[in-house]
């Protein structure tokens, strides 16, 4: 008995179906248009680091072939516009590690506690009238920032320490950790309120009072993200220009000492920047091998973020 399958048969809808799909076959054209878009978008970071990296490479290429970078690391002085040149990036290295050392100790502390508070403690009305002011500190330009440590909080530390001078790396360091707060404290915030609630409700199940359970259990599980808050908030203070520049005094000075006057590589730059030293001299280079050396360090401060977040992670 010959058993022929005859082939299915297309219902109506079917029918329908592919001939709407066949009419709007343009979207797939729309779609990937929208996906080359986003892609330019998403490259358009990586291109302009990669221009960034290429561009001081290049300049400080140059810098090195004149300078040796021995003297570069070690050399104890820095005076790279005067007759007797001596370029030891030490100098100013002193300054941004102290001025960020002093803001750090104001903002990492202070950020975190106002993040427990906001997360743990507050209600919801006190948060949505605290956290919009506590932004604000974000938004104010740096060169308030920085008349604000001149004017105001210079001549109150020398109501304190009479010998401190009018310019130090003291007064704007604590101008600039308060500018630093909202960073640090929002992002913590925002990771310690990503804290699954199962874990504070076993917490005060064990009998730990709120307290205990913020810094036993939210703060530990949400470390990845205050850890990531931290890296921002020393790459903000490392990063600093106008603060220092206005109320450090940008003199050169080899020193730790927090009540003294110095000079930090982003006041430098500026600086030299803004000069009239013509492009392509040796004093002009130098602006390009201190940036180069602040990238390397803001770099170094990243990549430890990135495996401090990488190891909590997985820890919790």
């Amino acid at each position: 008995m010959n058993l022929a399958v005859s082939p299915p048969e297309h219902s109506t809808a079917e029918l329908q179906v592919s001939d709407r799909l066949r009419k709007k076959a343009s979207r797939h054209i729309k779609e990937r248009v929208i996906e080359f878009l986003l892609f330019l978008a998403a490259a358009m970071s990586v291109f302009t680091t990669a221009g960034i990296i290429y561009i001081l490479v290049k300049e400080s290429w140059i810098f090195f072939q004149t300078v040796p970078l021995s003297d570069f690391l070690f050399d104890t002085q820095w005076t790279p516009l005067f007759d007797d040149a001596h370029y030891g990036i030490m100098v100013l290295l002193s300054g941004t590690l102290t001025s960020s050392a002093v803001a750090l100790l104001v903002a990492l502390p202070l950020g975190t506690v106002i993040a427990i508070f906001l997360s743990e403690f507050a209600g919801f009305k006190t948060r949505e009238i605290a956290k919009p002011f506590l932004e604000l500190l974000g938004g104010v330009p740096t060169i308030v920032y920085g008349y604000f440590a001149l004017t105001f909080v210079a001549p109150l530390l020398q109501k304190i320490y009479p010998d401190l001078p009018g310019f130090s790396l003291l007064s704007a360091g604590l101008v600039m950790g308060i500018m630093i707060i909202p960073y640090v404290s929002s992002l913590s915030e925002d990771a310690m309120r990503a804290v699954p609630m199962a874990l504070r409700e076993g917490s005060y199940a064990m009998g730990a009072t709120r307290l205990q359970t913020a810094l036993r259990v939210v703060v530990p599980a949400a470390f990845s993200g205050i850890a990531a808050a931290y890296i921002l908030g020393i790459s903000r203070a490392v990063g600093e220009t106008m603060i220092l520049a206005v109320a450090a005094g940008m003199q050169p000075n080899l020193t730790f000492n927090p009540t003294e006057p110095g000079a930090t590589i982003t006041s430098y730059i500026v600086q030299v920047a803004l000069g009239d030293l013509p492009h392509g001299s040796i004093g002009y280079q130098t602006i390009f091998a201190a940036g180069l050396t602040l990238m390397l360090m803001t770099l170094t401060f990243n990549l430890l973020g990135f495996w401090l977040r990488k190891k909590y992670r997985e820890a919790y």
